[in-house]
């Protein structure tokens, strides 16, 4: 598979992101550059690394094998990358094809529907639910799996629309948060709500750990 995706980082399981544990993904390169996005490090489109679908599809199939629930892909934008991502979802699905159960596709994009031409969706094709919309700091939500209001979950297959029905406008008392490190560093894995990547810097400071650098500052 000649195919390539420039990502920034893989993790399984996830559980912050999508019903049950999943595989993410995470692109590398965002132009959107939304005020108060936590992941700037994934704007760079000279960042990351470029990877042959192929090896992509092998961490899914490897997923699929340890009990995975489905496949989320974030960013970055992942519709910058269109072709890549067309031919790994289309890969990814003739994987899950094989699987003993349900496994469903989430891909979240800053942009809105309308901005969508023929790659954009052609991309999407096998996604069973996507995340619509620019992250805006100035619109907080408590709704699972979103990081401000005006982005809209919107599942797009029968799977999607069954697994997700009583998602959709879920909001629980805890925003789901996962935290990992990689390589020395705390590493945050999902969308926190207003105010708790402030007060999760200030209670590092407060136990006496030095915070340097983080991915939602410049």
């Amino acid at each position: 598979m000649s195919a390539r995706l420039r990502i920034s980082r893989t993790h399984y399981p996830v559980h912050a992101l999508g019903p049950g544990n999943r595989l993410v993904v995470w692109v590398q390169g965002c132009t959107l550059a939304c005020k108060g996005c936590m992941s700037r490090d994934t704007w760079p489109a000279e960042g990351g690394t470029e990877v042959p679908v192929g090896d992509l599809v092998e961490l899914w199939r490897s997923a699929v094998e340890r009990g995975a629930d489905g496949l989320t892909v974030s960013g970055g934008e992942p519709l910058q990358q269109p072709e890549g991502l067309a031919a790994f979802l289309t890969a990814a699905d003739e994987v899950r094809r094989g699987a003993d159960r349900e496994l469903d596709f989430l891909v979240y994009t800053g942009y809105d529907e309308a901005e969508l031409d023929r790659s954009h969706w052609d991309a999407v094709v096998h996604a069973d639910v996507v995340v619509f919309g620019r992250f805006d700091v100035t619109e907080p939500t408590d709704l699972v799996w979103r990081g401000s209001a005006n982005q809209r979950m919107t599942p797009r297959s029968d799977l999607g629309r069954r697994r997700y029905a009583d998602l959709v406008d879920h909001a629980p008392e805890r925003g789901p948060l996962q935290v990992e490190v990689r390589g020395g560093d705390p590493w945050i894995i999902g969308t926190p709500r207003v105010g708790a990547l402030r007060d999760l810097d200030r209670s590092m400071r407060g136990l006496g750990l030095r915070v340097t650098d983080v991915t939602w500052r410049p």
